[in-house]
C-alpha cells in the first residue's frame, strides 16, 4: 500500500516532533519532510515530493504567512493538497486560506481529526476541487473587473507570457499604445511591473506581508 506522504511547515519544533510521531503511527502515511519558514518551506517544496502539506497560518508572531507561503507551495505543486492548521478561528483569516488553494482548514486543537482530514483531502477531493475553481475563477474576476475590454485582452497576453513586441503584432497596436495600456493596468491592479501584475492576479490578490520597519 502506498503511504500519504505529508510535509509539515510550522515554526514550533514540538509541534513537528509530535505531529511526525502522530502521523507516522498511521499505517497509511508517512511525514517526508518538515520546514519552520517561509523561505525554506518554499525551497523544500520544490524538491520534495508529497501529497498533503500541513501548514501552519503564523510561520512568524503576529504574521499570516503561512497563507502566501500557501499559494506559493499550491504553484509549485498544484496536485499537492493543502490543510491550513491554526489556533485562530477568524473568517477573514479562514477565507485567506481557501483562497490561497488549501482545501481544509483545522483548529491545532483537533489534531486529532487530522488522519481523517488528510484521507478525504487525497482519496475524496471532487467536490472541494470543483467549488475551489470556482472560487479561484471568481476572485480572477473580481481582481480583473476594473480593467476595460482592451486593458483586459492585454492582461491575457501578459499571463500568457507574450512580450510587448509580441502583443504589439497580435493586438496590431502601437509600442505608445500598448506602453499606455500596460501603465494603466500596473495602476489599477496596485502593481509596478507586469510580472507583478501577473503574480499578484494568480494568487488571487494574496501578497507577501511586508517586514514592518
Amino acid at each position: 500500500m502506498n503511504r500519504i506522504q505529508i510535509f509539515l511547515v510550522e515554526d514550533d519544533p514540538d509541534w513537528i516532533k509530535a505531529m511526525t510521531v502522530f502521523l507516522n503511527a498511521q499505517e497509511d502515511m508517512m511525514v517526508v519532510g518538515a520546514a519552520d519558514s517561509p523561505e525554506q518551506a518554499i525551497a523544500m517544496a520544490a524538491i520534495l515530493s508529497f501529497d498533503i502539506v500541513l501548514m501552519d497560518i503564523q510561520l512568524t508572531a503576529g504574521r499570516l504567512d503561512g497563507i502566501y507561503t500557501a499559494a506559493e507551495i499550491h504553484e509549485l505543486k498544484p496536485q499537492a493538497k493543502v490543510i491550513m492548521l491554526t489556533s485562530l478561528a477568524d473568517e477573514f483569516v479562514i477565507t485567506q486560506s481557501y483562497t490561497a488553494g488549501a482545501v481544509n482548514y483545522l483548529e491545532k486543537t483537533r489534531f486529532k481529526e487530522l488522519p481523517a482530514a488528510i484521507r478525504s483531502a487525497v482519496l475524496h477531493p471532487g467536490t472541494m476541487e470543483v467549488l475551489l475553481k470556482e472560487f479561484a475563477r471568481l476572485k480572477r474576476e473580481e481582481q480583473l473587473r476594473g480593467l476595460t475590454p482592451a486593458e483586459r485582452e492585454v492582461f491575457e497576453l501578459l499571463d500568457e507570457g507574450y512580450s510587448h513586441s509580441q502583443m504589439e503584432k497580435k493586438l496590431f497596436k502601437t509600442e505608445s499604445t500598448l506602453k499606455n495600456q500596460i501603465n494603466k493596468i500596473l495602476k489599477k491592479l496596485g502593481v509596478k511591473s507586469s510580472r507583478e501584475a501577473v503574480e499578484k492576479v494568480r494568487r488571487k490578490g494574496i501578497v507577501r506581508q511586508k517586514d514592518k520597519s
